[in-house]
Parts: C-alpha cells; sequence; structure tokens
C-alpha cells in the first residue's frame, strides 16, 4: 500500500509539471489566433466536450479499468502538446487544445480514484493534503522556469517540454500499478447522480463550494496572465516569478491543513478561506502599477485562501464519498469544466459591455464572497 502511494504521489508529480507549465500560457498563446476578448469561448467548447465525456467515464472505467483509462489519455495528451508545438494555424490549435483539456481533465479525475483507493478512510484528510502539497510543489517548480523558456524558445518550447514530462509520467503507469483492482463503479444514472447531489446537503452546499473555487481558478487561469502582461506591463519572466510566489501557500499550507481538518473539521477553516479570498482579490483592480512585489504580496494573498478552500473541500467530499461512486466522483470533478464554461461567458460579457480587465476582478470578488454564504450553512461530518 505504501509503495503504491509513493507510486501515485510521483506520478501526480509529473504529470501536473506539464499542466502547469502550460495553464497560465494557455490564454497568451491563444490570443495570437483568437481576439482575446473572445479567447473564452474555446475554453467554453472545451469544457462542454469535457463534461459530456466525464459522465461517460464510469462506464469507461467499468470497460477498460482505471490503469488502463490513463494510459489512453496520456497518449491523447501527449499528441495534444505535439500538435500545439508544431501546429501553426487555427485548424490545428483549437482541436489539439480542446483535447489537452478534455485529456487533463479525465487524467486528474483518474489520479483521484487510485488516490482514494490507497488512502485510509480515517486520515483522508491527511494524505490528500500531502497529495496536494506535492502537486502544488510541481506548479511551483513549472512557473519559475516556464518564463525563461518562453523568452528564450517562444510557446513551443513549453509545450515540446511539457510533451517530455507526460512521457516520463505515462512511463510510470506502463511499469507499476499492474495489479491494481478496480474497486466496482457503481452505475448511476444522471438525473440520479443530480438528484443525489440536490437532496443531499453535505454534497450539494461542498459541490457549489468547489464549484466557486473552481471559477477562480479558470478565471484567474485565463486573464491574470493577459492582464499582467498585456495591461500592467510585466515580463514573462517577471510573471513566472510573480507566480511562483504566488503558489507558495498550496505548498506550506496543504498538508497541516489536511491534518487540521481531521481534527476541527472543515467548516471555519471555509468561511476563513473565503473571507481571505474575497478581499484580496477585490485589491487587484486597485493597482495600476508594475510593482513586483506588491503583485506577488496579492496574488499569493489570494492563493492563501484558495488552498485552504481547495483542502477543506477535498477532505470534506471524500469523508462522505467513496472510490468506488465513479459517477458521483466524476460530477465532483465536472466543477473545473462547468467553472470553465460559466466564467469565459460571463467574462465575455463583461467585456462586451465594458471593455476593461479591471473590472473582471471586481466581479470575481462578488462570486467569492456568494461562497462565503454558502458554507455559512454547511455541516461539519466526522
Amino acid at each position: 500500500m505504501g509503495h503504491n502511494r509513493k507510486v501515485i504521489y510521483l506520478a501526480g508529480f509529473l504529470f501536473s509539471i506539464p499542466v502547469a507549465l502550460t495553464s497560465y500560457i494557455n490564454s497568451s498563446f491563444l490570443e495570437i489566433y483568437v481576439d482575446k476578448n473572445y479567447i473564452g469561448i474555446i475554453y467554453v467548447i472545451a469544457s462542454v466536450i469535457t463534461i459530456l465525456g466525464l459522465l461517460k467515464m464510469p462506464k469507461i472505467l467499468t470497460r477498460l479499468g482505471n490503469r488502463s483509462t490513463i494510459l489512453l489519455s496520456y497518449s491523447f495528451i501527449l499528441l495534444s502538446f505535439i500538435l500545439l508545438a508544431f501546429g501553426n494555424n487555427i485548424f490545428i490549435i483549437i482541436p489539439a487544445f480542446i483535447l489537452y483539456f478534455i485529456s487533463t481533465n479525465f487524467i486528474i479525475a483518474s489520479l483521484d480514484i487510485f488516490v482514494e483507493d490507497f488512502s485510509k478512510s480515517s486520515h483522508i484528510g491527511s494524505f490528500r493534503g500531502f497529495y496536494l502539497m506535492i502537486i502544488n510543489f510541481a506548479w511551483i517548480v513549472a512557473q519559475l522556469i516556464s518564463g525563461s523558456i518562453i523568452n528564450k524558445s517562444s510557446f513551443s518550447g513549453i509545450y515540446l517540454l511539457a510533451a517530455g514530462f507526460i512521457i516520463l509520467a505515462g512511463i510510470i503507469f506502463f511499469l507499476f500499478l499492474r495489479d491494481f483492482k478496480d474497486p466496482e463503479y457503481k452505475k448511476v444514472s444522471i438525473l440520479k447522480t443530480l438528484k443525489i447531489f440536490l437532496h443531499n446537503k453535505h454534497i450539494s452546499k461542498i459541490y457549489f463550494s468547489n464549484l466557486i473555487l473552481q471559477f477562480f481558478y479558470a478565471w484567474m487561469i485565463i486573464y491574470t496572465p493577459i492582464y499582467l502582461h498585456e495591461y500592467i506591463g510585466f515580463g514573462w519572466d517577471k510573471i513566472g516569478i510573480i507566480f511562483s510566489i504566488m503558489l507558495l501557500p498550496f505548498i506550506v499550507l496543504d498538508f497541516p491543513l489536511g491534518k487540521l481538518s481531521d481534527r476541527i473539521g472543515e467548516k471555519k477553516m471555509l468561511l476563513l478561506g473565503f473571507s481571505i479570498i474575497a478581499l484580496s482579490v477585490l485589491v487587484i483592480p486597485l493597482i495600476t502599477e508594475p510593482i513586483f512585489w506588491i503583485w506577488a504580496l496579492i496574488l499569493f494573498t489570494t492563493r492563501i485562501g484558495a488552498a485552504t478552500i481547495e483542502v477543506m473541500n477535498e477532505s470534506y467530499f471524500f469523508k462522505i464519498v467513496k472510490e468506488e461512486y465513479a459517477n458521483e466522483i466524476s460530477f465532483f470533478r465536472n466543477a473545473p469544466s462547468i467553472s470553465y464554461i460559466i466564467a469565459p461567458l460571463l467574462a465575455v460579457s463583461i467585456l462586451f459591455l465594458i471593455p476593461s480587465f479591471k473590472y473582471l476582478f471586481f466581479v470575481l470578488s462578488a462570486v467569492l464572497l456568494v461562497g462565503f454564504f454558502n458554507v455559512l450553512r454547511l455541516r461539519d461530518v466526522k
């Protein structure tokens, strides 16, 4: 069990490096082919297809097994990175990006099943906190090197490096976990799954909390790099360092917060997390000068709130949902895809009415405040 857990941690780290290398530069890369005010539409299309795919995931897992499913997903994401690196027209780039987006979400969902299977239910918060800490360490490493790579070899270099890490991560699953025994994936209809989420107040409220957090991630990942680069005036080398500092709370807080959730419950920490993130995002549009340490501090503070919310959401959800309930897990993991529909559509509407990126962050702060009030009605579970 301990060996398998280490394998998953390593695989999660190797997979997170390419995702982190590309996530914050995708919108700027797509801007070469699509007007920046409408980049969000591509994310919407990719998200709709992803949701439809994840809803079929229990059936795929039952037929192929989790290990084969994740290996197939690695093959698709490798292909997408190669196409993004060498494609030179919109008819290659957009389909490749959509394939990348879908494959990423499938791999994340599959990794969840492995992590849940290798965890002891009495220490779910601790194990998931440590797993998230490893994942987020990969994000920091990736941001440290991404800016310099873009300056030296443009976006193609980033996607080729990402492809290399995907090969390494795929080798892990090719060589190991051959003896993994798939749980019995419960086949529940989509309608019944929706009823479970709607009728179970524990699940519905933590899902909504997760949806708002993913909305925050989607908003920031798509629009913050463009805002910092084109409106504030930072170069990519500085942006990479700022993002590395920004992500440090995920390393420092994830594991201790996971242990804390096992002891005191999640509600209080969720309230604190939403308070911090809403207030810090509200400050972003008020600063107009490219002062490095101020931007690093503000974005660092947003991630203190995000890290707190993320660990508490994960811990709470997996205390009440086990790994064999693939429909519930897939629906929970649909939150990022749904957020990548809602967030860009709202942002495009705002930019159409008020063509200024500054106002996007005022709206985001208001959305995060809704998350605070949602958590007020949440009850801790043991």
